[in-house]
């Protein structure tokens, strides 16, 4: 009989009463079984996180950074091991996959750090005015209460990581609800986690299905939110718990402009090799894989035939090659979503260049121009292997092209002008302006998320922990200043 994963319930391994199956997309075998939480299992964990929050809050910070520092370095050990799982349960090339796991490594580490550190304390002098004579305004950090953490499928470590990590370090309680299509990941973080001294009723990791999502959502007891996924779900979500701490990193459309300065064949090729790479990457399932290029047209010429050799030469095939740079979509729905955008554009009028073909969960890497405005590639967010590649007249052009959308994740700016570089981090409504590169580039330690329909509130260590407390004033008095 095959063996089913258990969860985690506040610190301990539990099973329930029902499982399912993790499939893989490359090839549909089952890679392992996990169990459901029952209804009072859930209960359970959430109400053990509610009455540790206190308890946790008030953990020394060396405990929690001494934790924090085990899952890293735990995470380093197991590299490729937990890499394969990923690969196997996500689709993802062990490229990527090894790639994944080394950025978690990160994130706990930086959390380590950040809790030896966070919370110190701003000491204010309040006799600047005469009302204030004789008194000190002390301000610290606290959190909020228990985290509601809610993963996607399309990094199933890191963005694991990402919830959880912060919410350690400032001494928040979490409740970890992994993607469905991936929750294998997440449970291999529990059996870190297991392994340090953190208080029994502060994390918990939960493989519930998404139709038992909105009562958690909706539990008092969870007052802040940390989703990353769709705009339709997220802001479903905030709209549900208007008075809740919502944290929300939803889609985007990443553009990459080339502007006319970025002109030689070393340039030109750099652009390409980066596109190509970044428009496919993870099959193109990230918010900030490049799906739009805006080439000034003094470039353009040039550059389109380099993006599509560049996007030709890219391996695709079987995740657990390592030669393999793109591998299947996560499943064959979304791939025959991908095909069904592709097909609209091309029937409007786009003209297809390389690419367009499905193969079960696997859809070709794809570049096309001429893409009408008004189909859906242009609106929506694809998720998937597919490129678009427009040419304007300037760079005023240019930005109002990246501007032209509902998302505002991350940009790309290719040039070496710093004049340029600041009007763009001006200009562009986003939440991030990478100048030199493809908008897909992340520190898991700076500040990460989007503006207008990409979400609110910011990633990135430290930046997650400000969103899971907030700020409490202590006033002293009658002092000799």
């Amino acid at each position: 009989m095959r063996a089913t994963h258990a969860f985690w319930l506040a610190g301990r391994q539990a099973t329930g009463e029902t499982a399912f199956d993790v499939t893989s997309p490359w090839d549909g075998r089952v890679v392992g079984a996990v169990s459901v939480p029952t209804e009072a299992q859930v209960e359970e964990a959430v109400a053990a996180a509610y009455a540790g929050r206190d308890e946790f809050a008030a953990t020394p910070a060396h405990v929690r950074a001494a934790a924090l520092d085990h899952v890293s370095r735990r995470l380093a050990e197991r590299t490729e091991e937990i890499a394969r799982l990923i690969s196997a349960e996500n689709g993802k090339p062990m490229k990527w996959a090894r790639g994944e796991v080394g950025r978690a490594v990160s994130v706990f580490r930086f959390a380590s750090e950040e809790a030896r550190r966070f919370n110190g304390g701003d000491a204010q002098r309040l006799d600047t005015d005469a009302g204030g004579q004789g008194r000190l305004a002390f301000t610290r950090r606290f959190p909020k209460g228990v985290v509601l953490g809610i993963a996607p499928f399309n990094f199933p470590l890191n963005l694991c990581a990402h919830k959880v990590a912060p919410a350690i370090a400032a001494g928040a309680p979490i409740v970890l609800k992994p993607a469905p299509a991936t929750p294998l990941s997440a449970l291999v973080l529990g059996e870190l986690l297991a392994e340090t001294e953190l208080p029994a009723g502060s994390w918990s990791i939960l493989p519930v299905p998404n139709d038992r999502m909105p009562a958690l959502v909706q539990d008092e007891r969870l007052p802040v939110i940390s989703f990353t996924g769709s705009e339709k779900v997220g802001y479903a979500i905030m709209d549900s718990v208007p008075r809740k701490h919502c944290t929300l990193e939803l889609g985007g459309n990443g553009a990459a402009v080339v502007l006319a300065d970025f002109a030689s064949d070393e340039d030109l090729d750099r652009a390409a090799n980066r596109i190509a790479t970044f428009s496919n990457y993870q099959g193109g399932q990230s918010c900030i894989s490049v799906q739009r290029v805006i080439a000034d047209a003094s470039v353009y010429d040039r550059l389109l035939p380099r993006i599509v050799a560049a996007v030709e030469a890219q391996v695709t095939g079987d995740p657990s090659d390592d030669a393999t740079d793109v591998g299947p979509l996560v499943s064959e729905d979304a791939a025959e979503r991908v095909e069904s955008w592709v097909n609209e554009a091309v029937e409007a009028g786009a003209t297809l260049h390389t690419g367009g073909k499905r193969d079960g969960a696997s859809y070709a890497p794809t570049v096309l121009t001429d893409v009408p405005a008004d189909v859906t590639i242009s609106c929506e967010e694809v998720f998937g292997p597919v490129l678009t590649v427009q040419k304007v007249n300037g760079e005023e052009e240019a930005f109002a092209a990246v501007n032209d959308s509902k998302y505002g994740l991350q940009a790309g700016v290719f040039t070496h002008d710093l004049q340029t570089a600041f009007r763009a981090h001006r200009a562009l409504e986003v939440g991030g302006v990478v100048v030199g590169d493809v908008p897909s580039y992340r520190a898991d330690q700076m500040p990460y998320g989007g503006a207008k329909q990409s979400g609110v509130g910011r990633e990135g260590v430290r930046f997650a922990m400000e969103d899971y407390t907030y700020e409490r004033v202590l006033v002293l008095t009658g002092l000799a200043l």
